[in-house]
């Protein structure tokens, strides 16, 4: 699910912005007053909408936006004069005064947009270096050479040791190399 966070420099406004959206169907992860911590909310998560005002005690929009990890997307909600100011850059906004339907689907676009470059990246394969696909094949040769498994089989057993580890596929080989070798 897609994170949101929700920033405005009096709390009150961000509380309400994070109930209209959680009375909408969506989960906020964190409400913040500042710049920074926002910043650390969002390093914590993968993916998410930083739903904020234009300026903030420690910095204004487009520093935030600058800071913000990559899968992260950025909802200015601002008075027209703040509003052109972004104008031309990455920045999705709506503006004030706020209407909640506006807001609510403006949230659902950017929700979709970025679910479904999530889905995107996932289905990407994983690309190896010569290197790290030389230690796989050489894990998964022992493999079938000392346990008499076929090629799948040996793959198949790289894969499952390396979920169930939580490591790579390549760090996986390696250590059976160094175990059986």
């Amino acid at each position: 699910m897609t994170s949101i966070i929700v920033l405005f420099p009096k709390i009150e406004n961000a509380k309400n912005i994070r109930n209209i959206l959680v009375k909408s169907g969506f989960s906020v992860e964190a409400v913040c007053n500042t710049g920074a911590q926002a910043l650390q909310y969002a390093q914590e998560l993968n993916d998410g909408v930083v739903v904020c005002g234009y300026k903030y005690p420690d910095m204004i929009c487009t520093e935030l936006s600058g800071y913000l990890p990559d899968h992260f997307q950025m909802l200015l909600v601002a008075s027209r004069p703040n509003l052109a100011e972004v104008f031309g850059s990455d920045i999705v906004c709506v503006e004030m005064p706020l209407k909640v339907h506006e807001l609510v689907s403006t949230v659902s676009m950017m929700v979709q947009n970025l679910e479904q470059k999530r889905r995107k990246r996932r289905q990407n394969p994983v690309r190896r270096s010569e290197q790290e696909q030389g230690i796989i094949d050489e894990a998964k040769a022992l493999l079938m050479e000392r346990n008499n498994m076929t090629e799948s089989e040996a793959h198949r057993y790289i894969q499952k040791s390396s979920m169930d580890s939580g490591t790579g596929l390549s760090e996986t080989a390696q250590m059976i190399l160094a175990l059986m070798g």
